[in-house]
This record gives C-alpha cells, structure tokens and sequence, in this order.
C-alpha cells in the first residue's frame, strides 16, 4: 500500500501542494490560490474595468463592416455573464463562437439557443466530423485516461482559428483557470491566451499531432481541426485573448445568479458537487470525466467548488470538507450512455478507468472497491472544530431545471433552436 504521506495543505482552502496546475504554500500555510484570491478584495475594480474600457477601445468597429470580437460560449459555465458584459455594458458587437462536444443535454441546447436569443448575436458551431471525435475520444481514453480531450481542444482552438479567418483579432474570454485555483499569476500581470498555455495547462502537454497514430487508426484529417494556427497566421491578424476575470471581480455563484434573474439561465443538480451552474451543458464533465479526475488526481470537482466557495467567504473550512465527503465518491451517472455513443460496455469501460487510479492515492487499480488515499481521506483539519456539514445560506444554489430529458436521456449532438 502505497500513501501519500507528503501533501502539504493550505490552511484555509482544500487545495494541496500536488495540484496538477501547480501550487506553493508559503510559511503561513496559505496557498498561491488564496493569496491570488486576496487581491479581490484589495484591487481597485473600477480602474481595473476602465483599462478594460483601454483596452478594447482600438477593436471597435467604426464602419460596422465585420464583428468587434469573439466571444467562445457553450450552453453551460459563464457566457452569459460575459456575452452581457460584452454587448450590453462595454458596447461590442461579438461574434459568439462554440464548439460542439457531442456530450450535449437537452439543458445545454436550451440554454444556448436562449442566449442567442436573448441577446440577439450571431453564432457560429464548429461540428467535427463525428467519426474522428469518436476515434480520437478511444485513443485519449486508452492512453490518457481522459474523454474529454476533443472537448477542451476543440473549446481552446475553434474561437483561434475563427478569428484568423475572419480577420477578428480580438478574442475574449472569461475567466483564467491557473490564476482562479492556483495563483499562477496576479491579476495585475492580466496574462491573455496563449498558445503555450494551452497545451502545458487545458490539453496536459497532449497537442493534436501528438494523437496521430503508427498504424493509421487516427490519420491527418481527424486532427487538422484541433491545431493551434500557426504564428505567421496569429500575426497577420494580430490575434490577442483577454480574460474579463482579469479587470472584472470574478465570483461565479454571484455571477450565474445574476444571469438566473435577468436572462432565465438554466441550472441542474449534480450528485458529485454542490455547484449547480458549471457544465450543465454536458452529460460527462461532472460525472465520467470527474471521476476520472479522481481517481489520476487524489481530488475531484468538488474540491474545486468548495475551495472557491471557501475563499468567497461562503463557507467555512470544516463544512467545506464535510460537504468534499458527501459528494466524492457519488457514483457517476449516465456512463450508458457514453458507452453507447463510443461502442463500449460497461465492464469495459470500469476496467479501462480502474487502469488509471493513481498509485499515490489508491491501494491497487483494477478492482472497484481499491481503498482510497487521496486529498480528502489525509486532510489535515482543525479537530477542534465541529462545523455541520450543512450548507451555509449563502452558498446554497438555484436549481431551475434538470439536466436529463423528460422522453429519455440522449446526447443531442446539433441543435437547430429551442422552444
């Protein structure tokens, strides 16, 4: 049995220094996350959004002959929130972009529809032809442990190469996962996308070559759609992607629950979280996905939530923990149906995600009771502390919808609208 006796904890989040983005704690045992986290409360936001104001003012389009920007949205997480910052505070004509990941609910199709609607834009969906996602979707998952490559590539990369072709420079995006969990970077370094960030960080080193394949299984034309453009062709049109998180003061629950309100965002229940708002656009992310994330990393999604619920001062260490406990090892739902759209059974599906259990938290890899080692088993808490489990008020959420279908459950692969 192998434990992983070596984790160091914040003190004030459920983050450990084995993060898979990288984290250091410091003498006072507070993390880089948190410490990033601090200038939320100290940063002026009022400058920071007037050099957001700076910044996009030379993008504006004097003529109205081609779009201010680009705005990559999904039926889930925050486009709402910055589609309206975009069009309706900062005064840009957008261009909103998506990606289809073919592991689309019914409420993520919904809220898409709603969104293009509700604030009158013009989207384009890139559709990969479903035959290679499905190939490279069985080399990931074989090889990485990971269905949800295509999704992240191709989320990362079509906004990219529509602003090329379209000679759109401006992409703008939400907010910058290494600086939200980690602390990667200050607010005030206001990092914009980058090739390089991409692959080290979104794809894990993968990039779309690396797939391609000795013995022809995955060939050229099943990856041209999710290469980065070149450098010469990012120039010619001087493509830059700024996070809004960056100039905006970032808080996600507050932000969904505004857009709940003025635009009837839709949310659902998860049974591996407490958040109702992320990914709710996807059958996979919280469930398959997640548990994959389990088992490589010692931690999962609710982690992240809590951690984040914790730094926004809805909650408190101990419940944080407690609420980690009683969502982690929920059983992931609607696999059936992955498997289904992969050609796969179950018992085959069990045994390729048991090969994946990390060694540095499990006891052993193939059987599904292997005893668990990971963040949330070695936690170092404040015993002194008898926090309840339940949920603080304030960090409660709105569930408005439903993320299966009332007819049956089923990946909606392109959406043509909603009622």
């Amino acid at each position: 049995m192998m434990t992983n006796k070596l984790t160091k904890f914040c003190q004030r989040c459920l983050y450990g220094d084995d993060h898979p983005l990288g984290l250091i704690i410091d003498e006072s045992g507070i993390c880089s996350g948190c410490r990033i986290h601090e200038e939320k409360d100290t940063l002026n936001w009022k400058d920071r959004y007037e050099l957001l104001e700076k910044i996009i003012q030379p993008y504006k389009q004097v003529n109205k002959k081609n779009y201010d920007c680009i705005i990559p949205v999904s039926g889930g997480m925050d486009s709402y929130f910055i589609v309206d910052v975009v069009k309706n505070k900062l005064k840009l004509n957008p261009l909103l972009v998506t990606y289809n990941k073919y592991f689309n609910t019914p409420l993520g199709i919904r809220n898409l529809a709603n969104l293009r609607i509700k604030f009158d834009c013009d989207i384009i969906q890139q559709n990969t032809n479903p035959l290679s996602v499905k190939k490279i979707t069985r080399h990931t998952l074989q090889n990485y442990g990971n269905i949800y490559w295509h999704c992240i590539a191709g989320q990362t990369v079509f906004p990219v190469q529509i602003a090329c072709h379209y000679k759109i420079p401006l992409i703008i995006w939400g907010a910058h996962q290494g600086t939200e969990q980690v602390g990667m970077f200050s607010h005030l370094h206001e990092v914009e996308m980058s090739r390089r960030y991409r692959k080290d960080h979104d794809l894990f080193g993968v990039e779309a070559d690396d797939l391609l394949s000795n013995f022809g299984t995955i060939q050229e034309k099943d990856v041209s759609q999710f290469r980065y453009p070149d450098d010469q062709s990012l120039a010619e049109v001087g493509v830059r992607g700024i996070y809004l998180s960056n100039y905006i003061r970032w808080d996600p629950k507050a932000q969904h629950e505004s857009m709940i309100k003025k635009y009837d965002f839709r949310t659902s229940k998860f049974s591996r979280t407490i958040d109702a708002y992320d990914f709710v656009d996807c059958f996979n992310y919280m469930n398959l996905h997640d548990l994959l994330k389990l088992y490589k990393h010692g931690y999962s999604k609710v982690t992240d939530h809590v951690s984040r619920e914790i730094r926004h001062k809805r909650l408190s260490r101990n419940q944080g923990h407690k609420l980690v406990l009683k969502h982690e090892h929920q059983a992931a739902e609607f696999s059936n149906l992955f498997c289904s759209w992969l050609g796969v059974n179950e018992k085959s599906l069990n045994f390729i995600l048991n090969t994946f259990k990390n060694l540095k938290y499990w006891d052993h890899t193939y059987e599904n009771k292997s005893k668990f080692h990971g963040w949330s088993s070695i936690r170092d808490l404040d015993s002194s502390q008898k926090a309840s489990a339940k949920l603080d008020a304030q960090s409660k959420f709105i569930v408005n919808g439903k993320l299966g279908h009332k007819h049956g459950n089923r990946y909606i692969t392109i959406g043509k609208g909603y009622p």
